[in-house]
């Protein structure tokens, strides 16, 4: 055999044509197989089709305007309707029989050609199921597939992968080899309906968005969407894996389209003891260096007698942008607004929108005729930035009311400000405002931390505090708290782009007990954290914030798990810059990178 599969509709599987000879249509053959005959209603007539539909036609029109014709007479000169003459008669005869003849031609035809297909194509997939089966059975004796393309006839390994501890055979020997042990057979009926999808994915007849919907298999969606991007680009995703994600767990509400997953180690640093409890921080990174670095700071504040974390503030916000004809209008609502005795109506508005939702302030600020005002409210345990956005359309529905000339422009206008560093989260605060401290101990300093205390003091001055300034930095007098908050995001299933405004951080050092011990804090007024919703609710997601104690709700007291999460935060903050500033300051920094950070091992064949 040439060919695996035929592109024409199979016949029956007794026959296998020959490359010139043209196949039979299924639906003919097996009539013909059968000695049976189906006639269309048009062959008994003894018209032609378009003289007898153009006859019936005129009758119908003409006969209905003759009949509305006459009942009108008969309603002007107040004749009853029920009595009719031989010629309405025989008007209102004609009348139901061309009606009867144009339903039955237009009308059972038409729901025939819906009956009848579901029949067919059941017909016509058993039928070619059963001829692929016997075309594969006739390959599987004479020898493999010599142009296999599609799905219902198994592609053999490459030779190379057969004889990979030997010099490449020839290619009759290899022919001989693959002759002689047919490849495995696939499950036809699942495969081709596969195979049909993805080209129509391929030709744009599908989208690709729709799979889910369509196939209610999300992984089977996933699967047919990532081999359809591999035929479109041809690019190879095979380091891109499929198996081992549930998702369903995903389908509406952390990511659209999947093809697959992103592996990303995930690692412990600790234990942390902060506020007299120990925590294994868990975090995701394929930075080298990172956790062993934020692991010896944790011993450092363990070593000396642990860090202590105060919660600050906390508050969520989103700040539409509305505009107005006049800036003395803006100014209005600004006043309308901020005025303490409207606050309550305009919270019990707000809090409308969630039980856990509760308004604190209103920020406004003017520029020109258009007014942001920056909503601020408690979220319980989530991150909350979709409850706050809830709340805050509550409140302009209200305001439109009172304010019909106001135009609201955005629901957010980046006064909030989200995902972009900005100085009013730096000021103001967004999501938990923390400040996290400890004495690190002179022996400390110098055993674990392998330094001294007045180089630490000097380096945070010069780099962190000067060197941040001359920088022009916006929340950045840090050494690398961004590394720190990323990887205890990525493994606790926080938003990363948040890591912007959550690592806005000031590290500050000073020698303390006459120049011995060192004291050093990390403030941090902007980590926006939640322990439900978005990927929190993940497997792995969720085994670590299980394993830092803060999975989930928490029922007894709504919110106490996200600001818990904030502090854990700050602490390996805390550790991280701790351990980092020690090494540059002993110099270590670019040793243990060599270290730790490179790699001489061929990841790519360590994957394969």
């Amino acid at each position: 055999m040439d060919v695996c599969r035929r592109s024409e509709k199979p016949v029956y599987p007794s026959r296998v044509f020959a490359a010139d000879e043209k196949p039979l249509k299924p639906h003919k053959q097996h009539q013909e197989d059968d000695n049976t005959l189906l006639l269309d209603a048009s062959d008994a007539l003894p018209l032609p089709l378009y003289l007898t539909n153009g006859l019936f036609f005129t009758m119908f029109f003409s006969v209905m305007y003759f009949l509305l014709s006459r009942w009108r007479e008969k309603i002007r000169n107040s004749t009853p309707l029920h009595v009719v003459t031989l010629s309405e008669l025989v008007a209102i005869v004609s009348l139901i029989a061309s009606m009867i003849y144009l339903l039955g031609f237009f009308g059972i035809g038409f729901v025939q050609t819906f009956v009848s297909r579901g029949n067919n194509d059941s017909w016509d997939v058993e039928d070619e199921n059963d001829h692929e089966q016997f075309i594969l059975e006739e390959d599987s004796r004479r020898g493999p597939c010599a142009t296999a393309t599609t799905l219902g006839c198994t592609v053999p390994p490459p030779p190379t992968r057969q004889v990979a501890v030997v010099a490449p055979p020839q290619p009759a020997k290899v022919a001989m080899s693959m002759a002689e042990k047919p490849a495995p057979l696939v499950t036809p009926a699942a495969s081709k309906e596969d195979e049909e999808i993805i080209k129509s994915v391929v030709e744009g007849k599908m989208p690709a968005y729709s799979l889910e919907s369509k196939l209610g298999d999300c992984k089977r969606a996933a699967s047919i969407r990532k081999e359809a991007l591999q035929r479109i680009t041809g690019k190879s995703l095979e380091g891109l894996p499929l198996e081992g994600f549930n998702y369903e767990s995903i389908l509406g509400q952390c990511c659209e389209m999947p093809i697959g997953y992103v592996q990303i180690p995930v690692g412990i640093a600790g234990p942390l003891l902060l506020n007299g409890t120990e925590y294994s921080v868990p975090m995701a990174t394929t930075e080298g260096c990172l956790v062993a670095s934020t692991n010896r700071g944790c011993k450092a504040i363990y070593a000396s007698g642990g860090a202590t974390a105060i919660l600050l503030r906390d508050g969520m916000t989103r700040a539409p942008c509305v505009r107005f004809g006049t800036a003395k209008r803006a100014a209005e609502l600004k006043f309308h607004v901020e005025d303490p005795t409207k606050f309550e109506t305009l919270a019990n508005v707000f809090d409308q929108s969630s039980r856990f939702a509760k308004l604190q302030r209103i920020q406004c600020a003017i520029a020109g005729k258009n007014l942001y005002m920056r909503f601020v409210c408690s979220t319980g345990d989530a991150m909350g930035m979709n409850m706050v956005s809830k709340g805050v359309q509550n409140v302009l529905d209200y305001l439109q009311n009172e304010y019909p000339d106001m135009d609201v422009i955005g629901i957010s206008g980046n006064f909030c400000s989200d995902k972009k560093p900005a100085a009013v989260n730096w000021i103001e605060g967004r999501g938990k405002s923390v400040v996290c401290e400890a004495i690190i101990t002179e022996e400390v300093v110098k055993k674990v931390l392998k330094t001294e205390v007045a180089a630490l003091v000097e380096l945070n001055m010069l780099k962190n505090l000067t060197g941040s300034a001359m920088a022009g930095a916006l929340g950045g007098f840090n050494a690398h708290a961004s590394n720190i908050v990323s990887a205890v995001f990525i493994a606790t299933g926080q938003d990363p782009a948040q890591n912007i405004e959550s690592s806005h951080c000031i590290t500050m050092m000073e020698a303390v007990n006459d120049g011995k011990d060192l004291h050093i804090s990390v403030t941090m007024p902007s980590i926006e954290v939640g322990t439900v919703g978005g990927g929190t609710q993940l497997a792995s997601q969720s085994a670590c914030l299980n394993l830092l104690g803060v999975k989930g709700a928490n029922r007894e007291a709504p919110g106490s798990n996200a600001r818990l999460l904030a502090t854990i935060v700050a602490g390996s903050v805390l550790a991280g810059e701790l351990s980092l500033m020690s090494a540059i300051s002993a110099g270590q920094l670019v040793k243990s990178h060599m270290k730790y950070n490179r790699s001489t091992k061929d990841v790519t064949k360590t994957s394969s």
